[in-house]
């Protein structure tokens, strides 16, 4: 399968210290109590001291919001998770590596012109819906896992088209999604991430194939409905067989069947029946043809056809 072009998503794992309402209030705090001292003891020093010393104070406290841990190290050797809530830092000592999000993310991706196994290119869009399930590997067993994800989740893609035809990709696409979710599922366990789903949201196939297929669904429908015509045909020959049948066993009920197609033949006006002289013989109708006329002719008051007014 040629390696061809793929889309990569971007995102980034948030890190650092926070600036929150707390840190501000005991920086503020400590400044304002170096103030005080300036004011009583007229050191322009223990301002210059609370400053800093306020600057510190104000980085050890942190909040983690409901749905993050954050990855904490000290001196860079892990010492655990915090969060969520707040929680307590040695400036200098203790670093936030990272703020992992636990909740659902969803990260959309898509394989650009890539070969099925009957050398069809197609473009395939999908949506992966994943969560972070252990903060600590997703933060010391990768280096930027939702990088990482969208990177599995592109390969596994390429590899699950590379291995399909064109019309197993179009008729079963969630057999597909399920073998996808698996195979992404299984390269990014190892970093605390479970897949949830995966859903294929568009499969664009070229101009002049999709022309072809249309052109062959149409044959195909016309050819259904050529079998279904004859189907029809056969059914209703084999019912006039019986009928004929029906009919040699009983005159009677021919000479009526005969009566009613006349007169469902002239009871229009204007209407004309042809009748081959064969059937007038075999069947009788002279004496009702002549009936039905003198009735037709009575009905518009004119002369019957075929006569001489007098």
């Amino acid at each position: 399968m040629a390696m061809l072009p793929v889309t990569v998503s971007n995102q980034v794992v948030p890190s650092g210290t926070r600036v929150n309402f707390l840190s501000v209030l005991v920086m503020l705090g400590v400044t304002a109590v170096g103030g005080l001292g300036l004011l009583l003891a007229g050191s322009i020093g223990s301002i210059v001291g609370a400053a800093v010393l306020g600057l510190l104070l104000g980085m050890a406290p942190q909040v983690a919001q409901q749905w993050e841990r954050a990855v904490v190290l000290r001196l860079g050797r892990f010492i655990g998770l915090r969060g969520p809530g707040l929680f307590w830092r040695i400036p200098f000592v203790d670093s936030v590596t990272a703020w992992v999000d636990q909740r659902v993310i969803t990260t959309a991706f898509a394989a650009e012109e890539t070969l099925t196994s009957d050398t069809v290119p197609v473009n395939v869009d999908a949506v992966l819906f994943w969560m972070v399930h252990d903060a600590e590997r997703a933060a010391l067993e990768v280096q930027n896992y939702p990088q990482a994800v969208s990177w599995a989740a592109q390969t596994a893609l390429r590899d699950i088209i590379g291995r399909t035809s064109l019309a197993e990709l179009l008729h079963g696409r969630e057999r597909i999604e399920g073998e996808l979710q698996e195979l992404i599922d299984a390269r990014c366990m190892p970093w605390g991430v479970a897949v949830q789903a995966v859903e294929m949201r568009d499969i664009i196939i070229p101009a002049t194939l999709q022309d072809a297929m249309s052109r062959e669904a149409q044959a195909t429908r016309e050819k259904r409905a050529r079998i279904i015509l004859g189907e029809a045909e056969v059914e209703i020959a084999t019912l006039f067989e019986e009928a004929s049948h029906v009919y040699q066993k009983n005159p009677t009920a021919l000479q009526l069947r005969a009566m009613n197609i006349l007169f469902e033949g002239i009871k229009q006006k204007g209407a004309l029946m042809i009748v081959p002289s064969s059937a007038v013989q075999e069947m009788g109708l002279g004496g009702m043809m002549g009936m039905a006329a003198m009735q037709q002719q009575a009905t518009e008051g004119g002369p019957a056809s075929g006569t001489t007014p007098r």
